[in-house]
């Protein structure tokens, strides 16, 4: 009778800690890159006369001169110059800097046949350790005007690859009534679930976070600088607890990504 007495005080005693380990957010997550919905919403840009302008893509949208050397733009927590370099009528090079540092380089391609753009980029715009890489593929929705470079006209997101883990892989912790999130980029939050805002460290873009829970298996979390709504990120973990479903709605492009996520 003793040993069974000790033993329900003992799960007893567990029990917070086992409610805690079993919440299906604890641990290591990761984007499954083969399995994005991106939105059908197209980038527009275009490169004639001398002049680059990044009409969709970019909030609030860059127009400067073409001609390789750094430009001033504003509004843009990340960078504050943009470099716009012509390789030939086909491919340009973009070099974005932040207090006279290079925090971003990538190159676009447009193929032979006009219809594919590729983008292999580097970005430590918003990391504290080592940079992200990858490469996306773009198909051409709308072509630019008569005379424009390549890459101008309108082109719809549909493969991102070769996406470093650090871009893509994040760890929550639930306890009690917080949530705390980390990621290999150097960003984190410890926020209440009742959708308090709280504080983001080392992101340069967003300022708040607020985190509200839908049932059990339902994360709301909305992403805010300076007060306004930027982005909602929401993830749905499945009942086996190893994946999920997550959609990001961004306010500032106005486009929705829907994703797989697989616990590590």
């Amino acid at each position: 009778m003793k040993k069974l007495f000790l033993a329900v005080l003992l799960m007893l005693l567990l029990m917070p800690v086992l409610a805690m380990a079993q919440n299906p957010f604890d641990g290591t997550w990761k984007l499954d890159m083969n399995k994005i919905d991106f939105s059908k919403k197209p980038d527009v840009y275009l490169l004639q006369d001398g002049i680059y302008e990044c009409k969709t893509a970019c909030v609030p949208p860059i127009k400067v001169k073409a001609d390789g050397q750094d430009q001033p733009v504003t509004g843009h927590p990340y960078f504050d110059t943009v470099a716009i370099k012509v390789v030939n009528d086909h491919q340009i090079e973009e070099t974005d800097k932040k207090n006279g540092k290079t925090v971003a380089t990538s190159t676009v391609t447009v193929s032979p046949d006009g219809n594919t753009l590729t983008v292999e980029f580097t970005d430590s715009s918003n990391t504290n350790a080592a940079p992200v890489t990858g490469k996306g593929e773009a198909t051409r929705v709308a072509k630019g005007p008569a005379g424009s470079n390549a890459v101008s006209g309108s082109w719809r997101t549909i493969k991102m690859e070769n996406l470093s883990d650090n871009a893509i892989t994040w760890t929550y912790k639930v306890n009690g009534d917080e949530l705390t999130m980390t990621n290999p980029t150097g960003q984190s939050y410890m926020a209440k679930l009742d959708g308090t805002d709280a504080p983001m460290k080392g992101d340069p873009g967003v300022t708040s976070v607020s985190v509200k829970m839908h049932g059990k298996d339902t994360l709301e979390e909305t992403d805010k600088r300076a007060d306004k709504v930027i982005g909602v990120w929401k993830m749905t973990v499945a009942a086996d607890g190893k994946t999920a479903k997550g959609t990001y709605d961004d306010k500032l492009q106005k486009r929705t990504t829907e994703f797989v996520v697989m616990k590590q």
